[in-house]
C-alpha cells in the first residue's frame, strides 16, 4: 500500500530517521506510537535476505503460525467433495466449502480467500484456478501443509493466524506479524515465530549473511530499521 505523505508523515520521519537502527522494544515502540490512522493499522515486517532469487532452489517459502495470531479474521475455503471431511470443514468453521461449484464462484465472482485449502484428490480442479490463487500467494500446497487429508487441524491453524511467506523478485519477504493494538510482547514473539521458521527454510545454497536487514512498518505509517543485534532472543 502506497505510504501517506502528509505533513504527520514527513514530520515523523524527521523525528525517526530512516537510516538509523533501532532496538527491537524502541522499532516496535514507535511503530505503535506512530499507527494513528482511524482503523486498526497492521504491523508489517520487511526481511530482506541474503539469497540469489533468479535462482530457483535459493527462494525461501514456508508457513507458520503466529502465536498470537494476527488480529484479524482469516477467511478459509476449503476444496473436497468427502462427506466426512466437507463435516469437519463445518466444524472447523471454514467460510466456504466445495469442488467445481466452489471453483467456478472463484473464477466469477474473483472470489479471495485468505487461506486455501485442498485435499490431494481436489488438486485437479484447483490447478485449474492457478492463474488466479498462484500469483496471490495461496495456491494449496502440500509443503505448506495446505493440500491435506486432515482438513479440520488445517482450517483451525489457518484460523488461528496461519501465514505463507515467499520472498519476491528482490529477494524481500514482506508479510504482517499483527495489529498496531498487540503488546509489545505479542509482536515480539510472533515476530520472533516468522524469524525463526524463516532460518530453518534457509536454502543451503545461500552464503554469507541470510538476514541482512529487518524493516518494520504499519500500513499507514513510517518504516524502521532493526538493529539485529538486539534480537537477542532468536537463534543466530
Amino acid at each position: 500500500m502506497k505510504k501517506n505523505n502528509s505533513k504527520r508523515i514527513k514530520q515523523l520521519h524527521k523525528e525517526h530517521k530512516y537510516n538509523k537502527q533501532y532496538t527491537l522494544l524502541e522499532a516496535i515502540s514507535i511503530i505503535k506510537k506512530t499507527s494513528t490512522a482511524k482503523f486498526d493499522e497492521s504491523f508489517d515486517v520487511s526481511l530482506h535476505l541474503g539469497i540469489d532469487s533468479k535462482k530457483s532452489d535459493q527462494n525461501v517459502r514456508g508457513s507458520i503460525t503466529l502465536p498470537h495470531g494476527l488480529g484479524r479474521k482469516i477467511s478459509v475455503a476449503v476444496f473436497t467433495g468427502d462427506i466426512l471431511q466437507i463435516e469437519e470443514a463445518k466444524n472447523a468453521e471454514a467460510d466456504a466449502i466445495g469442488l467445481e461449484d466452489l471453483a467456478n464462484k472463484i473464477k466469477k465472482e474473483k472470489k479471495i480467500f485468505d487461506v486455501i485449502i485442498a485435499t490431494p484428490e481436489s488438486m485437479k480442479i484447483v490447478s485449474t484456478l492457478g492463474s488466479f490463487l498462484g500469483p496471490r500467494g495461496i495456491m494449496p500446497n502440500p509443503k505448506l501443509g495446505t493440500v491435506t487429508k486432515n482438513i479440520y487441524q488445517a482450517v483451525k491453524n489457518a484460523k488461528c493466524g496461519l501465514i505463507q511467506y515467499k520472498n519476491d523478485k528482490n529477494g524481500i519477504l514482506n508479510c504482517s506479524i499483527g495489529k498496531s493494538k498487540f503488546s509489545i510482547k505479542q509482536i515480539q514473539e510472533n515476530l520472533y515465530a516468522l524469524i525463526d521458521s524463516v532460518r530453518k527454510n534457509k536454502p543451503s545454497k545461500s552464503k554469507g549473511i541470510f538476514l541482512k536487514k529487518i524493516i518494520f512498518s504499519s500500513t499507514m505509517g513510517i518504516s524502521i530499521i532493526l538493529d539485529q543485534d538486539s534480537l537477542n532472543s532468536v537463534k543466530k
